[in-house]
């Protein structure tokens, strides 16, 4: 059977993709290694744009917007023990913050006011491919222009916010604002997620707004949603279950992909991979400029996050719990990852979805498959002491367990770190960050490319307009 495109992987993106393709009257057929889809919950805003085209709200897409989103365990202090809980609501989480620090109540409204501003600047720039700065097209200086504009618009206050606050790091800006440790760390975790950094390193402030796109005001936590199983509940795309697939480029030409497994060639004129831009390109590397080849090579995707479940004899109350103290607490967490080590006193969240309890402990540094039975087993007692919980009631995988199941270079699960010189125009590489690589006919639509990951199907809906 012939197709006119192959997509590799069937997550949010890979599925986006192929279903805008066959909007457009492509067959499309989408190879998928997993034998069955994740259960995990899908993290991260989901564009209104991408549930309106495809009319996922009819396929059963559902977000969660629990309410409180958020507790954190109080250790004494002026809380006097017990729990914060902030909510969706900015007033009453005022009250909730009043009884630790009067002064960063006081503080709470305008910060979550002007740090939505920001989120949405980046809205903005995540619904289209990137800026290309090298363009003297019109049409691209026009739209280049009018994201100024906008930006403009939204006052001088925004300007000199997005000047200022987008290098800085997650500790800088949150000591601008914030004097309360457990209110710096709940905040601050979301600055660190997914990278190898510390929440003193340079740009995890921008890291920090990133992961509020989509996000109402006052809420600095992603939603969760189950938009790859909706989309997976769609007609109009076949889908290959338990096959690895690998490009065919001829002559530095795409024309379909080869099965691990079977060696079976399936041919098309236009393959798609949804898996990260590493080990898409790599076993083609002969086809591709040296030049492209080791910037690919040197795309920074080190894992550090381990998931994994929770299970109690009862449903705890919380939507969300942080274990987070303080900032200090989170870069000393990570000065054992520096050092290839797991976190002796990790970060650790517990996300409750659809009745699972799911986990991200961070940091879990990926060793290049050095991991062991004895590692662990350490791992999980540290994590279980950290909840308070037992050891058997903690299941969980590391990066290089990830890497070895799925594929993904170094378990990074968003396929390159969202570092300020892997975003925008220079994502997944400079040069090309435009869904096409150097391989006529080969695009990518994944996580490695613009928005980056935890904005399940923009990247995919993205690159499927810009094949059409």
């Amino acid at each position: 059977m012939s197709y006119d495109a192959l997509v590799i992987g069937a997550g949010a993106n890979g599925l986006v993709t192929a279903h805008y393709l066959a909007r457009a009257g492509k067959h499309v057929l989408v190879v998928e290694q997993r034998h069955a889809a994740d259960p995990s919950a899908d993290i991260g805003w989901v564009p209104d744009v991408v549930i309106r085209d495809l009319g996922l709200a009819r396929a059963g897409l559902r977000i969660e917007q629990p309410d409180p989103w958020i507790t954190v365990p109080l250790a004494g202090g002026r809380g006097g023990g017990g729990t914060l809980e902030l909510s969706r609501d900015i007033g009453r989480s005022v009250e909730a913050i009043r009884h630790i620090s009067p002064s960063d109540a006081a503080k709470w409204p305008e910060f979550c006011n002007r740090m939505r501003t920001l989120a949405g600047v980046l809205e903005r720039l995540y619904l289209v491919p990137p800026p290309d700065i090298e363009s003297t097209d019109a049409r691209e200086l026009a739209r280049i222009a009018g994201l100024g504009l906008y930006v403009r618009r939204r006052g001088k206050q925004t300007v000199i916010d997005l000047a200022r606050i987008l290098p800085m790091s997650i500790t800088e800006l949150l000591d601008d604002w914030f004097e309360s440790d457990v209110l710096k760390g709940l905040l601050g975790a979301l600055g660190i997620w997914h990278l190898k950094q510390g929440p003193r390193a340079g740009g995890t402030a921008f890291n920090f707004l990133h992961h509020h796109a989509g996000s109402p005001a006052g809420v600095f936590r992603p939603p969760r949603s189950n938009v790859t199983q909706a989309l997976s509940a769609l007609p109009g795309v076949e889908v290959r279950h338990g096959e690895r697939a690998n490009v065919l480029a001829p002559n530095g030409r795409a024309t379909g992909v080869v099965l691990e497994k079977s060696g079976e060639e399936i041919l098309a004129p236009l393959v798609v991979s949804s898996a990260d831009p590493r080990s898409t390109l790599q076993p083609v590397a002969i086809e591709l400029d040296p030049e492209f080849g080791r910037a690919v090579d040197n795309i920074k995707a080190r894992g550090v996050v381990a998931r994994g479940t929770l299970t109690l004899e009862s449903t705890p109350a919380y939507s969300t719990l942080c274990i987070a103290p303080s900032l200090d607490y989170l870069e000393h967490a990570y000065d054992d990852a520096k050092y290839g080590r797991d976190s002796a006193t990790p970060y650790v969240e517990v996300q409750k979805t659809d009745g699972r309890l799911e986990l991200h402990v961070q940091y879990v540094p990926y060793t290049d498959g050095a991991a062991n039975v004895q590692r662990h087993q350490a791992l999980q007692l540290r994590v279980a002491q950290v909840l308070g919980a037992q050891p058997s009631q903690v299941k969980l995988h590391s990066p290089d367990e990830e890497e070895l199941q799925h594929g993904s270079t170094e378990g990074h699960l968003y396929h390159g770190e969202l570092t300020l010189d892997q975003i925008l125009f220079m994502r997944p590489v400079p040069g090309w960050s435009r869904y096409r690589t150097p391989i006529e006919g080969l695009y990518l639509c994944g996580s490695g490319t613009h928005p980056g990951g935890g904005i399940p199907g923009a990247a995919g809906r993205n690159a499927a307009r810009e094949m059409l």
